[in-house]
């Protein structure tokens, strides 16, 4: 299963928030530029974390957008699942009346419990949790510049 760049990108969108939260709102064009994604794209993410309360957003000069609530209270699997839909790897997860074996097959019990593993998961991990670990990736990445 993959997750579509909707999901990738929207993770990073809200990594970005996170990273600068308490500063204000942050202008689109620095999320982007910051992340890497087009503008546009960008703004077509959160409009979806908008809909389902993750972020805010102001317009205007001093516009852009921002946390709806503390990192710590952002979990990846809302940001996921608001952007992907359903992370069922196959559609009689969600929709029994899909399959007429659904009371006698085996396979779709181990197709539930993928679903589960991975929202378990992104579940257990909150915007909070990416800061640090972003913040530790740098300390580790730090490039020393010489000059002759």
């Amino acid at each position: 299963m993959k997750l579509s760049a909707r999901s990738r990108y929207g993770v990073r969108i809200m990594l970005e928030l996170a990273l600068h939260y308490g500063e204000g709102f942050i202008p689109v064009k620095k999320i982007a530029k910051n992340q890497e994604i087009s503008r546009r794209y960008v703004e077509h993410l959160i409009v979806s974390l908008q809909a389902v309360g993750l972020v805010k957003t102001i317009r205007g000069k001093n516009g852009g957008c921002i946390l709806a609530k503390p990192p710590s209270q952002i979990k990846i699997g809302k940001v996921v699942e608001t952007l992907e839909g359903s992370l069922a790897p196959v559609y009689c997860v969600e929709n029994r009346k899909l399959c007429s074996r659904e009371k006698i097959c085996v396979a779709r019990d181990i197709w539930i419990k993928v679903k589960e593993a991975i929202l378990n998961v992104l579940n257990s991990i909150t915007l909070e949790d990416m800061v640090k670990w972003h913040k530790e990736k740098l300390k580790g990445n730090e490039i020393n510049i010489y000059y002759i």
